[in-house]
């Protein structure tokens, strides 16, 4: 039986040479589609650009890869994530070192200020035991290890409120004035009374 003849080539050997090659050629054309269908999905984000890349990879051999190489993304998807949250812990630090912005007008101020120095708005409670800082959230004072919460229910109970003070100063003026007009009532008679004069 004759040998079949590639490209008119009749030689046994050479045919079979030419057969691996042709072989080894379409073993690499699809282990490139493949590599860049894998390497695709690791950079890119869109699952169309995906399949855009690896079906121009198997409709043009060897150039599709090779143009996929040229225009891919420069790193990969897991990669500009670890770089996102190494960028957000380092602004996380800066802005922990730097200091924070008052709640109420944006002005800097240090995490130790007890009241804004731009807007005079109280911004931490200051522990009655040693005088520092305290959050609002805390429930302890982390320097003394003082108790927040009672605390704050002290002061509150123990400060009288700014209407009931400002009641009762009103309301003094007026208690002198009735107490001294009854008094003036009360010793007319008495200081006016004047006995018979004695012989």
């Amino acid at each position: 039986m004759p040998p079949i003849a590639i490209f008119g080539i009749e030689n046994d050997t050479l045919s079979l040479v030419i057969g691996l090659l042709l072989l080894f050629l379409v073993a690499l054309w699809l282990a490139l589609a493949y590599y860049t269908y894998m390497d695709a999905r690791r950079r890119i984000a869109d699952p169309m650009l995906v399949g855009t890349a690896t079906v121009a990879a198997l409709i043009f051999p060897f150039i599709g890869t090779i143009v996929y190489m040229i225009v891919r993304p420069p790193e990969y998807l897991e990669d500009a994530h670890e770089r996102e949250l190494e960028i957000q812990a380092a602004e996380a630090r800066l802005a922990q070192l730097q200091g924070e912005v008052c709640p109420y007008c944006d002005f800097h101020v240090e995490t130790n200020f007890l009241r804004c120095p731009s807007c005079l708005r109280r911004l931490r409670e200051p522990c009655r035991s040693c005088g520092k800082p305290l959050d609002p959230r805390w429930k302890i004072c982390p320097f003394c290890e003082a108790d927040v919460t009672s605390g704050a229910q002290g002061r509150s109970r123990g400060r009288p409120s700014r209407r009931t003070g400002a009641r009762a100063r009103s309301q003094a003026p007026s208690r002198a004035t009735a107490g001294g007009a009854t008094a003036a009532e009360g010793g007319a008679p008495a200081g006016g009374a004047v006995g018979p004069p004695a012989g």
